[in-house]
């Protein structure tokens, strides 16, 4: 396993994050994919193993129960000062919304309900997992700002935003003396490159640590078209990013395997290797020990610049699909929002 610095912190990361997503009760969520316990354990203990020292799942992951199998088979298996791990927090709910719980009360809540659920007094990196259209952008950096000064968290992250959003809220926090944020985990594969025009060279200029998810695009870069799995053909929500541009990817698809072929590799290797040269720690998933196997050769896998451009030469442009596409602004909320920023800022220019 090779390590890096995860942007401008001092956390030091493999270059392979296991992603927890696929841990978790499969009755508290909506993936019937999902490993028990006692599965989850097996993997994450081959991680360790392995040499992987970064983890990230979330509060959202099967209600919670993603941390919770997280956080005891660490407390089994390594040191917690070796290991750092990541969770992440929603926006607020209509339902908190309309209760008047603020920004900061949600943040506190969602903190400390996963600090619970890991059997952790902190988080080495909380992640605010989609923008939030329906609460002021300085309500949600002083609550990150509470749980960073509380020893709650480290750092803080972001993910699922545009390149826009990361810089204002980045200015923001520096203007008023907030921790900024300094990773970003986004969608990014070899069949979905949209952050390559904005984000990536956004982040390289700004020395912020690129973690992206669904690194093997659910599978469908680890496997000839046609071949399957049980994955494959239970993940609707994977089947509502990727079916749309199948065709499309199937271009890049046989060009990975065709590589594969000729480097006497598997096609995890090559993918991965693909988007290791763009960023820094690539969070992937596992739910079977070859997974780790895959994911951790790939480290060390050389592509030479006539090898990354075959890989990329047949892609097309694609549509925002998966949590950006879905999560927008309500038309009723963008005004209030707007102006309760602005207010913030008048004020503090006042004092």
């Amino acid at each position: 396993m090779k390590y890096t610095k995860l942007g401008g912190s001092d956390l030091t990361v493999s270059r392979i994050c296991l992603g927890c997503m696929g841990f978790g009760d499969p009755t508290a969520g909506q993936h019937s994919w999902t490993l028990g316990e006692a599965d989850s354990r097996v993997i994450i203990r081959h991680a360790l193993d392995a040499g992987i020292n970064f983890f990230d799942t979330a509060i959202a992951y099967q209600s919670g129960t993603s941390e919770q199998y997280l956080g005891r088979a660490l407390r089994d298996f390594a040191k917690r000062d070796d290991v750092v791990v990541v969770t992440k927090f929603l926006p607020r709910t209509a339902q908190e919304i309309a209760a008047g719980v603020s920004g900061q009360e949600h943040i506190e809540r969602s903190i400390d309900a996963s600090l619970a659920h890991l059997g952790m007094d902190h988080v080495d990196l909380y992640i605010y997992h989609m923008w939030d259209y329906n609460t002021p952008l300085h309500d949600v950096l002083e609550g990150l700002s509470r749980v960073v000064a509380a020893g709650k968290a480290r750092y803080i992250g972001i993910a699922n935003v545009y390149a826009w959003q990361l810089v204002k809220a980045n200015a923001l926090a520096r203007e008023l003396g907030y921790p900024q944020f300094v990773s970003v985990q986004n969608h990014m594969n070899l069949i979905f490159r949209e952050d390559e025009r904005e984000m990536l060279p956004c982040c390289t200029d700004a020395g912020i640590a690129l973690t992206p998810y669904s690194s093997l695009a659910s599978g469908r870069l680890s496997r000839r078209p046609g071949q399957t799995s049980k994955r494959l053909e239970e993940d609707s929500y994977a089947k509502f990013k990727y079916d749309a541009s199948a065709q499309a990817d199937a271009l890049v698809i046989d060009r990975v395997a065709q590589l594969a072929a000729d480097k006497g590799v598997s096609m995890t290797e090559v993918s991965l290797a693909w988007l290791l040269t763009k960023v820094d720690a690539p969070v992937v998933g596992a739910t079977k020990l070859h997974h780790i196997d895959g994911a951790v050769a790939a480290v060390d896998l050389e592509l030479s610049a006539q090898e990354i451009a075959f890989l990329e030469e047949p892609y097309v442009p694609h549509a925002i699909v998966g949590v950006m596409a879905q999560n927008k602004p309500a038309d009723a909320g963008k005004e209030h929002v707007w102006l309760a920023n602005a207010r913030y800022l008048k004020e503090e220019g006042a004092r």
